[in-house]
């Protein structure tokens, strides 16, 4: 089961650079040129974010992010979650072991916080393999019916900067949306304010961000993306931040931190 960002975001927030997109701008709900025939979440509509486990949608619910494993929701718009940068715990087997990122020492690099091994993006050779396997999950979520894929991790570069750059991580998300073009899906940029400026050369159409309201991120993400910004909070402080500067425009939604399917004990889920 794919879980949210959440107690990454200090660590994201600390390497966060001012958005330099003005050159860069698309109107809102318009999807970048790649992407002409993909179509865009409706903005400022019902969003609810299913990650941690799929379950009928609230009633006003128009938009839904759900792992790649499951179905998507009747009658909406569905994103369809991936876990594109690192490996799902225990899943290491399922890789080259070449393709998992290593240290100076030959180990597997992992992000502690969740258990996952990081994948090598260093190389062009290395970028195109991961995206091809990748790409497989892309299909699969076209198959199934999903409108957008949503590649979770692209801020792993701010985590191991000893070990992989910004600009690696656009050039294999690039991939990543040029393939969800390739099946008429739309790609969303998930979290990573400091790139969201650079969505004309990624192909990112449009951005899913975690505690923008409480981290003070939002306004980097609607320089580059217009209103197409679907916002989670974690808490109720920042529910109440983002619904103030941006209830009006942006689909924003509190969930829990372990994003928990309705009717189990941690579920938690608020708007503004």
């Amino acid at each position: 089961m794919s879980l949210n960002r959440v107690l990454r975001r200090g660590i994201a927030a600390s390497a966060a650079l001012t958005a330099t997109a003005a050159a860069c701008l698309l109107a809102p709900s318009t999807a970048s040129a790649g992407a002409a025939a993909a179509e865009l979440p409706p903005p400022h509509a019902g969003f609810d974010y299913q990650i941690g486990g799929a379950y009928a949608p609230p009633a006003g619910v128009e938009v839904v992010s759900r792992d790649r494993a499951a179905a998507p929701a009747p009658g909406l718009y569905n994103i369809c979650y991936l876990n594109a940068f690192q490996v799902q715990p225990g899943a290491e087997g399922d890789w080259d072991a070449d393709l998992l990122l290593r240290d100076a020492s030959g180990d597997v690099v992992y992000d502690g916080d969740w258990g996952e091994a990081v994948l090598d993006i260093r190389t062009a050779g290395k970028r195109e393999r991961i995206a091809a396997k990748v790409g497989g999950w892309i299909d699969g979520c076209a198959d199934k019916g999903f409108q957008a894929v949503e590649p979770d991790n692209y801020d792993t570069f701010t985590r191991f900067p000893d070990l992989l750059t910004a600009d690696q991580a656009k050039s294999y998300v690039a991939l990543l949306s040029a393939r969800a073009h390739e099946q008429g899906l739309a790609a969303a940029q998930k979290n990573t304010p400091q790139l969201a400026g650079e969505r004309e050369r990624t192909g990112l159409d449009f951005a899913v961000a975690e505690e923008c309201g409480a981290y003070d991120e939002c306004g980097d993400y609607t320089e580059a993306f217009g209103d197409d910004v679907l916002v989670i909070e974690y808490t109720d402080d920042g529910l109440r931040k983002a619904c103030a500067g941006w209830g009006d425009r942006l689909s924003v939604v509190r969930r829990d931190v372990d994003v928990s399917p309705a009717g189990s004990s941690g579920y938690v889920r608020r708007t503004c």
